[in-house]
Order: C-alpha cells, then structure tokens, then sequence
C-alpha cells in the first residue's frame, strides 16, 4: 500500500475515493465543503435532506459524479466527526477508524483524505497524518498465507493520498514517511506473531534476523545457538529450551543509524516460541495462544525493520532471547535451581514463569553495548491483564526519565501504557531457601514482582521493562496479533532521533 501527500484539493487527484469530514448538525468541514464545489452542491443537498447529520460514528457514500470537466468524477465516503467541541485525539482516532473499515471495503484501488478535515484540537498536521495511515495500514492488514481453499478477499486499496495545504506539505511528507515505516514494521509484528508455531520457532527466527540484514546495509546480524550458549554460560536460556527439540536462540540485530561510537538504545524481545508452561503445564484451553508468547521478539523485529526503513539516524540494537518450552523427559522441574549468566542462581518453583529466565541472560549479555538505554518487551504475566486489561501496557524500570519517555510516547502514538511501582518491598517476596533468589513471587502483585526479577540483572545500566500480555494480541472472532507495542517504541525512539 503505498501513501503519499498532495497539496491539491480535494476535487484534483484522479481517485475512485475522495474521503471528508461532516461536523455535527450537518456542517461539512473544509474538504467536504472543496468537494461539495465541485459536484454542484450535491452533499449540501443531500445534508440539507436529512441524509446524513454528522454524528460520530456515521458515514455516506456517494457514487461516482462532477461538476465541470467531471473533476467531482469518483465517489464521495463522508465520515460523520460529531461535535466540533468534542472532536478531540480520541474522537479522531475513532473516526480514522471508521474511515479506514470503510476505504478498505470498497473496490476501489485509490483514494483520497482532507487530512485537515481528521485534525483534532491541540494536535497538529503531523499526528494527523500518522494517526490516519496507522488507522488504514492496521484496516487494510490480512494473514493469508496459510489459507487454502477458503479464501480471504483481498484488499483493492492501494493508492492513498492525503491532501494537506501547501505550507503543511513539508511536516505532512515526513509524518507520511514515518508513518509507513512505522506501518510497515507493525505488519512485520503481526505477521510474526500469527504465523503458527511448527513455521515459527527459535531458528526460524534467527533466519528472519539474518534474511534483514541481507537486505539493509546498516543492518548486521549475530545469532548465538545452543553450542554458543553453552561456552557463554547463559544457563536460564538453556533451561528454557531444554524440553524442546528446537534449539534456543539469541539474536543480536545491530541498526548502525548514527555515529559511530554513540551509545545504541537496546530493545530485549521475548521470543518464546511456543509455551505449554513446560512441566508447570497449562491448561488445555486456548493453549493455542501460546504462540503469541513470541511477540515481544516481534515487535524488535518490527521496530528493527521500521528503523531500517526510515533510516532513523539513531544506533539501535534488537536482541531476542527465543526458545520454546515444552515438558519431556530433559525439562526443567520444578525444584531445579540454575545458574544464570550473570552467576546469579535462581530456584524454579514454576516452569511457567520461564519468559523472565530467558530475558535475565539476554539482559546480562547485552551489558556489551554500554547501552544508553535497555528497554525489554515481554508477554510476561497474566497479572497485567488483570491490572490493566487489554488497554494499555504495564511499564517499570529503574529510570523515571526512560518510563516517562515511554508513556509520553504511548500516548502520542495511541499505543497506551502505564507505570506500575517497583518498590524495594516487592523484592522480598522472590527470597528462596536453596538460591539466590526465587523465579516466582506469588500471587499479589505478579506483575512488579516479575519485573522485579528482572531488575536484579539490569542494575548496571539504565533500564525500562515493558509488559504486554494484555495488549499483544486479541482473542475470538478478532483473533490475531496487534503489532503493538511497535508504535509506542518508534515513537519513543522518533522523540530520541
């Protein structure tokens, strides 16, 4: 899908979509109004008639028509933008929404937006833009591969323009680019995510990294296997992937954007390709989602990949710890105490909280970097859930300035989250009578006291953990991975560039 900006109005481009706003009580906004010109008073008309009001939510489409040298030829979608007063970034997004569910319905292959008419109040041209091509790159997105006579219909959309003034074109084409990156990058994520776990495993992953690095010169790949591990010492890793006959993996994807010698920002993904909880077995029932377990590892893909695109002039490092848990007769029991990278040894009490293991290596073995900043990403812990929902992540840390960073960027993406506390307290429930420390905490506070693990390996280097279990994926009929929180960390590392 290919988007681009054009400081035409919006009656010029030759579209088979021309797309505007309606405001309340049936005031056409100022493309509606440039394009109501141009096919002779038509939407004024039909507004006047009672066709359509303007609420939230709502929409018209007008087939194809035109004034004076047919330049009104293509159809009209108009999206309802409900009250002026209430058009705020939330109203916009869900209007973005609407309009994209609608574009990529139609068979039409082109379109074009009043960009200006899906501006909200306090947000500029650029927020606009990024809001509307994220909102109809996720409408648009489809996971075919593995359909065979069911067929899913394919997307017609292919062109978008999205018209701006001229003196906004300048701010509007860098947003477009930003925003494709980052759209391309979220679809990386998804893809990953979906793809069922006998294609996605830990080496499959690593064939991922280095197939990148093929095609982005700034891109290098590293991939440690289990013989590696091994010399390393990396024991949590091993551990994880001991039940298993896929191999664990550690991939380093290196993004040399800046100077050389500049600190790199360091993403940590879990990639936990399938998890049955190892010996701590799950239950049976949506076991199936366990694929997702990988999407932290998904979305540093995706972030490496945007980054790559965009050529963000920054130094940012991808690495991704990725084994699969699985019970047989060489897995980890509950009641084995390791001896992680760091030398720190750790007593299992549950297999299933194998995600903080694999990342206490990943986080020691990154220390190489001399980071400026690590932020890990994990589907951690059902807790967050519990805490939070399907909203909005859960962020801890040991730097109040990264944490503040990562919110402000969650929110200025869409891509939401929160900071829990990680009181000194909290790490007295992970004491153990055999190790250094337990791998489990109990039942209160779940989700402070995994991040709370983990901390025990960051305290070297500035430090961000970023829970997703609640907002990675969607279950039932909308099942399927969300590219999050993709968004969130390029806006997070936009605001650094």
């Amino acid at each position: 899908m290919q988007f681009s900006v054009t400081t035409s109005t919006l009656d010029k481009p030759r579209a088979g979509i021309r797309a505007a706003g309606i405001v309340h009580k049936r005031k056409p906004a100022a493309g509606a109004t440039a394009l109501d010109a141009a096919r002779d008073g038509e939407i004024t008309a039909l507004l006047k008639a009672g066709e359509m009001d303007g609420e939230a939510g709502s929409q018209l489409l007008l087939p194809g028509g035109g004034g004076p040298g047919n330049q009104g030829k293509g159809s009209a979608l108009l999206i309802g933008l409900g009250a002026k007063k209430d058009f705020d970034a939330r109203a916009a997004r869900k209007a973005a929404q609407t309009l994209a569910a609608a574009l990529v319905e139609r068979p039409a292959t082109s379109a074009v937006i009043a960009v200006a008419d899906f501006q909200p109040r306090g947000k500029d041209i650029a927020w606009t833009v990024h809001t509307l091509v994220a909102a109809i790159a996720d409408a648009a997105y489809r996971f075919t591969p593995f359909k065979g006579k069911e067929k899913t219909p394919p997307v017609k959309l292919e062109k978008i323009q999205l018209s701006v003034e001229r003196d906004e074109a300048e701010t509007a084409n860098k947003a477009c680019s930003e925003a494709a990156a980052i759209a391309t990058g979220v679809n990386r994520a998804k893809d990953l995510g979906n793809t069922p776990p006998n294609v996605c495993y830990p080496e499959s992953l690593a064939d991922t990294a280095r197939e990148l690095a093929k095609q982005h010169k700034k891109l290098k790949a590293t991939v440690l296997d289990e013989k590696d591990l091994e010399k390393l010492g990396a024991g949590a890793i091993l551990a994880v992937g001991k039940g298993s006959e896929r191999p664990p993996r550690l991939i380093a994807m290196e993004y040399s954007g800046g100077n050389k010698g500049d600190a790199p920002v360091v993403l940590v993904g879990k990639g936990i390709t399938f998890d049955t909880g190892g010996i701590s077995l799950k239950p049976g029932a949506e076991m199936d989602e366990m694929k997702y377990d990988m999407c932290g590892a998904a979305s540093v893909f995706g972030v490496i990949e945007a980054c790559c695109e965009l050529g963000l002039p920054i130094n940012v490092v991808g690495v991704v710890t990725s084994a699969e848990n699985m019970p047989d007769g060489r897995a980890t029991r509950p009641g084995d105490i390791i001896t992680t990278l760091s030398g720190q040894t750790v007593e299992i009490l549950n297999t299933d909280a194998e995600g903080r293991l694999v990342l206490a290596d990943a986080l020691t073995w990154v220390e190489r970097y001399k980071p400026k900043a690590v932020i890990d990403i994990a589907t951690l812990t059902g807790a967050c859930i519990i805490a939070l929902g399907h909203q909005g992540a859960a962020v801890l840390g040991n730097n109040e300035r990264l944490a503040k960073g990562l919110l402000a960027a969650g929110e200025e993406s869409g891509d939401r989250a929160w900071q829990l506390p990680l009181w000194p307290e909290y790490q007295e429930q992970l004491k153990s009578n055999f190790a250094d420390m337990a791998n489990i905490g109990g039942r209160p506070a779940g989700t402070i006291t995994a991040a709370c693990f983990l901390s025990r390996y960051t305290e070297d280097y500035t430090w961000a953990h970023v829970d997703i279990a609640g907002v990675a994926w969607k279950s039932g009929k909308e099942k399927g991975a969300t590219g999050r929180p993709v968004p969130m960390l390029m806006r997070y590392l936009l605001d650094q560039a």
